[in-house]
This record gives structure tokens, C-alpha cells and sequence, in this order.
């Protein structure tokens, strides 16, 4: 294809490419026709080849208006046109071009091609559109046909079922293609929706749907219509990894927490509201738990507190990345606090209480000036999440130690919910006795329910009141389940699968995106807030012995890695205790572990250091296990041990026996015999302290009985 030719003269474009309008093509067939006559006339041109011409070119755009299939007023117009050009032709050149009457009729000539030009032309538009629309029409009525097969059928099958005649207004199928709604009007007389919801699983039954698939019917736009969601493909059947979209998320949008039958994501709305979540062991709760934080670590205007009286288990995946180093920058944990003993969570929830008041003290003018009674959360003022694995059991258990944390989790509930401070609470069941706290129910308006086909302790009727037609067969598959908030009523929805290796990657993403405490609410929390990443409060994180797989297996163990190679601070440098190794020394490491935390957290210095400058010998804080371990005890040392050691300082100050110890390390082949040795070893160094005996004997690690030394970091 040539390029366009532009001329410009005077500042005018002329682009002689250009296709002819009416006006222009008219006066260029005109002009043309003068310009044949009058050059002709002098070169004594036979007037009929004129004709012959004309004729030609008449014959040549009826065949080229045919082809393009271009309606008979179109074809006649272009034909005449030539006809009526080569015609004048002829006669001015018989009779001569330059007389008024050759001149005159030209231009009715021109006047009456640019006028024919013009009608045919909108007549051709008007036909294309015509076409266009007609196929769409066609389209519409071959999906009208459908709906309206739908339609009749479903029709019929509510009257059938349930004994009451719907009018369907709109059938809209998903875009995923696993089902449709259809948009029903009820009948006059007060019919209400619930009389269709009572039998969902009839209508399933009915419509001889998959197993897993539904017809769920909910309120429609106003109170005298119904909306039945029919799922045709069981979506949840397949586990589905977590989105690799790390996009930002703010606590304003909705935290993604999973996927309706249709495919659309669900979200909590989380900035007045607690959250509760309910599954029994091998229901997918721990991955929810996940999938949860997930969420908040993307949010710019969250942070995240989580209490796991379960050795942490719920925060470690997402606090050891920042500890491991190895990418040769500073990594910032996936939530702000973990606590995993009684006395870390006392410290935790205090601090949450004293952040709360002081924000209701501190920010009166920003809310006077917002016009409005709630805290205005931003990433300057971010909320804070607490998430409490198994926190439904603390609230009713009976244990002194259990209720003082319960009454201070009561506490942040009702008393700093316009302060931007909320709770998500994990239970392992439904039942009268996690779901009978009034403050429960009343707050926790977002709910899960995770069953994966367990009907053991889940009593949807309590958890969800009011709704119909949940039934727990609906969700067979781990990681299912029925979730409802006041924006989503209780329906079928299915969480996201997330792994390890994907949570050090979340980890990574959103490491710099992570609010700070405002300072007002930092200084509220104070030191204990300030100091949670102090090398004595994680020390339980870090001092545990790691068994490479290959070395389990009879191979032989890879070396340990030396100090400042990984780009990073190795943390497990330190477990090594042969003297002979290339090994940093354990307190170098914990200062440089500090002095890292201190750049990224703002921690406060320790009043219990020393100071170098005054020529003091450093001090470190909290207790050093690896002080009471001698060579012969490092040569015994085993993954069993040390799990052994890690269950009993996680006991508490309950403390454990040697029979649970055990239980805990049946993975091992450890015997009760062999944990009873070391528990005795334990005492006898001053490790453990014996309380009880008999059969009432227990073991307490010296750090959670009353004579042990404080940690000056919490004082």
C-alpha cells in the first residue's frame, strides 16, 4: 500500500489519497467530463468513444456494486452516473463545450450526482446497521430461547417443590459458565424468599445437580422477590492455590478470604467488625488461618498481632523469613507481634488496651475534623488485627491463666471498635459452649465455617441463625465450607490452598509495604511493644536443633555455614556447639540480630545493657540454653530432644509430664522411659524444676517459675 500524498500550499493540507465524498466526488466527475470535452473538441475526438467510455465504466461498477453485495438504488445511482458523465460528453463534443447551455447543464448534472451520492450513501449506512442489529436480534433470541427453557423449567420445579408460582424476570448466566441466577418475583400474599431456601437441598435433588452443587435462593432487590443461585459445576471440588496477584489491599476494599460457587471472590470487611472462624482438625483451619494473614500482610493499613498458645505455630511461617536472611537486605516480618505463651499475650493485649484508650484521648480533633465518631485508619494511623488461634477456647475455658487472658480479649472487643483494634477468633466447633458468649455473637458478625465433611460439633444453625438450607454434606472437601457476613449472607464458598514457599514469598513482597504504629499509639504500648523482637523474648523461635532430611537418612551432614556468607544473619549458626567450628559467638550474633531488629522496628535500647564506651562488659539478657549443655550432652543431642525441650517451655507455668512429652514425639519413636531421662537430667542442672510427685509429677523449665531472674527487657 502507498503512503497518502499531502501537499500543502498556503497552509492548506490537501491529501490526494483521500477517498470522494459527495460533494468532492461529484465536482471531480464534472470537472473531468468539462476537461474531456473541451480537450477533445480541439483534438477532433469522435464524440462516441465518449460513450464507449462512459458505457464501460457503467458495466464495471454494476459488476464491482454487486459483488459487494450493495442494494439496487446504490448499483443504479454509480451507473447512472457514468451514463449521464460520458452522455454529456458526447453532445458538448458534437455541439461544443463552451456555450451556456453545455456549462449550465454540467452543473444540474453535478448537483444531481452529489445529491444521489449523498442519499445512497446514508442508505448504506442504515443497511449496515439494520444487518448489524438484526444479528444481533438473532443472537439475543437464540439465548432468549435458553433462558426461557430455564426459566419455564425452574418455574415449574418451584411449583413442584415447594408449592408457590414464581414469575421469572431475568435468567443471568455466570461468566465462569458453573451456573446461573435466575431473578424471580413471588407471588402476592406475603410469600417470603425462606419458603424457597427451606428446600435448597430438594431443588438440588430435583434438578438431579452434581454432587456439591446447589440451589440456594436469597433475597432479591426488594422483599417480594428471590434470587436463586443454581451452581451447575462444583468449583470447590479442586484445590485452588492462593492468587500470585500480591497487589496492595487496604481494610477499606474487603480482605479477600475465598471463593464463592461461582467463582467470585469473597471479601471481609473487617474495620468494625470481628471475625470468627470454626473447623475441627483436618478441616483447613490452619490454611485459612493463613490464607487470613495472607491478606493482612498485603493491606497498607493493618498490622497484625497474633496470639497461638500452640508454640506459635499459626505466626512462624510468617516471622522466620525475616530471620533467615539470605536475599542481602533486611526482611520485615509478615505480622508485627507474635505471642505463643500466656505472658507474651498478657503483654500483648495490655498493650492493645492501653493503644485503644489513648487513641480515644489523642485523636478527638482528627475525628471532630473528619466528622465522624470512628477513628479514621490510614497507613498513618493503620488498624490493628488480633488473631487468636483456638481464641473461642480461651474465652470459655476454665484455666486461671486462660481467663485472664479471656477477660482482656473481652475487653479489646467491646471497647475499641471505633479505635480500629478488631479480633479474629479460631475454634475448632460450632457449638453452645464457644458460640454462648453474648459478646461472641454480637461482634463477630463475619463468620466461617470450615467442615470438610465433619458434622461432629457443627451446628451451622447457631452460628449462622436464620439461615436455611446449610447443610454440611454441601462441603465434603477440606478447605470448604460456609461463610456469611452482614455484606454476604451464609452461603457455600471454599478458601485458597497457600504453602510454605509461598508465604516466604508474600513475606518478601510485602515486606516494605507494612505500616509502622503511629507514634501515639507506640508510645501507649511502650516498651513491651518496643521490645518484642528482643533476642530474649524469640530466643524460642531461634534455639532449636535443625536436622538436615539427607543427614536422618545416613548421609552425610552438610557443614555449617560460616558468619556473613548467605547475605544475611544466620541464626542457627549459633545451635552449633563444637568449639572447633568456624561459629561466630552466640552473643555477637544476638547483638547484631538487635542491631538489625533496632533499624527496622525502632525498638528501644535495653536498660539492662551495658555500655561499651564506660569500658562494661556486655550482658546479655534472659537466659543462654546453650550455657547448661556440655560436650556430652551435645553429643546425645537429637531432634527429639530438643522438640522435648521446646514442648516444655511451651507447657508453661502448668508445666508437663513425661507421658505427654512423649505422646508429642511418637513421631520420634521416643519412649516414655527415654523423655523421663532427660526431664530428670533437666532438673538436676537446674534446666527444670520437678513439682509434684507421684503419679501427680510435672516439669516446669525454669523460666516460667516465680524464682527464676527476670528478663530486664521486660521490666
Amino acid at each position: 500500500m502507498t503512503a497518502a500524498k499531502t501537499v500543502t500550499h498556503n497552509g492548506l493540507a490537501l491529501d490526494w489519497a483521500a477517498g470522494h465524498g459527495p460533494v468532492t466526488g461529484a465536482l471531480s466527475a464534472t470537472t473531468g467530463a468539462y476537461a474531456v470535452a473541451t480537450i477533445g473538441t480541439l483534438a477532433h475526438m469522435p464524440p462516441s468513444w465518449a460513450l464507449a467510455v462512459g458505457t464501460v465504466g457503467a458495466i464495471g461498477h454494476t459488476a464491482t456494486g454487486l459483488r459487494q453485495k450493495l442494494a439496487a438504488r446504490t448499483v443504479g445511482a454509480r451507473a447512472a452516473s457514468w451514463l449521464l458523465g460520458s452522455g454529456w460528453t458526447t453532445w458538448a463534443l458534437a455541439t461544443g463545450p463552451l456555450t451556456w447551455a453545455s456549462l449550465g447543464s454540467l452543473a444540474v448534472i453535478g448537483v444531481g450526482m452529489g445529491a444521489a451520492a449523498r442519499s445512497v450513501g446514508l442508505y448504506e449506512e442504515a443497511r449496515e446497521l439494520e444487518a448489524i442489529a438484526a444479528a444481533e436480534r438473532q443472537v439475543a433470541r437464540e439465548l432468549s430461547a435458553d433462558r426461557r427453557a430455564v426459566a419455564a423449567e425452574w418455574v415449574d420445579r418451584v411449583q413442584r417443590v415447594c408449592g408457590i408460582t414464581i414469575r421469572v424476570l431475568a435468567v443471568e448466566m455466570w461468566p465462569t459458565g458453573s451456573g446461573f441466577t435466575i431473578d424471580a418475583e413471588l407471588p402476592q400474599g406475603g410469600t417470603t424468599y425462606d419458603r424457597i431456601a427451606r428446600e435448597n437441598a430438594r431443588l438440588s435433588a430435583d434438578a438431579r445437580l452434581p454432587h456439591g452443587c446447589t440451589a440456594a435462593a436469597s433475597p432479591g432487590i426488594d422483599q417480594g422477590r428471590v434470587l436463586i443461585d443454581v451452581t451447575t459445576v462444583n468449583v470447590l471440588a479442586a484445590e485452588v492455590p492462593y492468587p500470585t496477584d500480591y497487589s496492595p489491599l487496604s481494610i477499606h476494599t474487603g480482605i479477600p478470604w475465598g471463593y464463592r460457587t461461582n467463582a467470585d471472590e469473597i471479601c471481609a470487611y473487617l474495620r468494625e467488625q470481628c471475625a470468627l472462624v470454626v473447623g475441627p482438625t483436618g478441616s483447613g483451619k490452619t490454611n485459612m488461618v493463613h490464607i487470613i494473614l495472607a491478606g493482612f500482610a498485603r493491606a497498607e493499613d493493618m498490622l497484625t498481632w497474633v496470639i497461638d498458645l500452640n508454640a506459635g505455630s499459626a505466626g512462624l511461617p510468617w516471622v522466620r523469613p525475616a530471620m533467615e536472611g539470605g536475599t542481602g537486605q533486611v526482611v520485615r516480618p509478615g505480622i508485627d507481634w507474635l505471642a505463643a505463651t500466656h505472658q507474651e499475650a498478657e503483654l500483648m493485649l495490655d498493650a492493645a488496651l492501653r493503644v485503644g484508650l489513648q487513641r480515644k484521648r489523642a485523636y478527638q480533633d482528627l475525628m471532630a475534623k473528619a466528622n465522624t465518631d470512628l477513628l479514621p485508619i490510614s497507613a498513618d494511623i493503620p488498624q490493628i488485627m488480633l488473631v487468636i488461634d483456638e481464641g473461642a477456647e480461651i474465652l470459655v475455658s476454665g484455666e486461671p491463666e486462660k481467663k485472664k487472658l479471656a477477660k482482656k480479649i473481652l475487653e479489646v472487643i467491646r471497647m475499641l471498635r471505633a479505635m480500629g483494634i478488631r479480633t479474629v477468633l479460631t475454634a475448632l466447633g460450632a457449638t453452645g459452649s464457644v458460640l454462648g458468649n453474648m459478646m461472641i455473637r454480637r461482634e463477630a458478625k463475619t463468620r466461617v465455617a470450615l467442615t470438610g465433611g465433619s458434622t461432629e460439633g457443627m451446628d451451622l444453625s447457631k452460628l449462622f441463625p436464620g439461615a436455611t438450607g446449610l447443610r454440611i454434606e454441601q462441603a465434603p472437601h477440606k478447605g470448604t465450607g460456609f461463610m456469611g457476613s452482614p455484606e454476604s449472607p451464609a452461603a457455600l464458598f471454599g478458601t485458597w490452598r497457600i504453602l510454605p514457599n509461598q508465604i516466604r514469598d508474600i513475606v518478601h513482597a510485602t515486606s516494605d509495604r507494612h505500616p509502622r504504629l503511629d507514634e501515639i499509639s507506640a508510645k501507649a504500648a511502650g516498651p513491651d511493644y518496643a521490645r518484642r523482637w528482643d533476642s530474649a523474648r524469640t530466643a524460642w523461635i531461634t534455639d532449636h536443633q535443625h536436622t538436615d532430611p539427607e543427614t536422618e537418612q545416613g548421609s552425610t551432614p552438610a557443614p555449617a555455614r560460616a558468619a556473613g556468607t548467605g547475605g544475611g544473619l544466620n541464626l542457627s549458626a549459633h545451635r552449633t556447639a563444637t568449639p572447633a567450628s568456624p561459629v561466630p559467638d552466640e552473643d555477637a550474633l544476638a547483638a547484631e540480630f538487635r542491631r538489625q531488629i533496632d533499624a527496622q522496628f525502632a525498638t528501644t535500647p535495653d536498660p539492662g545493657e551495658a555500655n561499651p564506651a564506660a569500658g562494661e562488659m556486655p550482658v546479655r539478657p534472659g537466659l543462654n540454653l546453650s550455657a547448661h549443655r556440655s560436650e556430652e550432652r551435645e553429643a546425645e543431642d537429637s531432634a527429639a530432644r530438643q522438640a522435648a525441650l521446646t514442648l516444655l517451655i511451651a507447657a508453661g507455668s502448668e508445666g508437663t509430664g513425661a507421658s505427654a512429652i512423649a505422646r508429642d514425639l511418637d513421631r520420634y519413636g521416643t519412649t516414655r522411659q527415654t523423655v523421663a531421662g532427660w526431664l530428670k537430667t533437666w532438673a538436676e542442672d537446674g534446666t527444670a524444676v520437678r513439682v509434684g510427685t507421684g503419679t501427680k509429677t510435672r516439669y516446669v523449665h525454669h523460666t516460667h517459675t516465680p524464682e527464676s531472674p527476670q528478663d530486664p527487657s521486660q521490666d
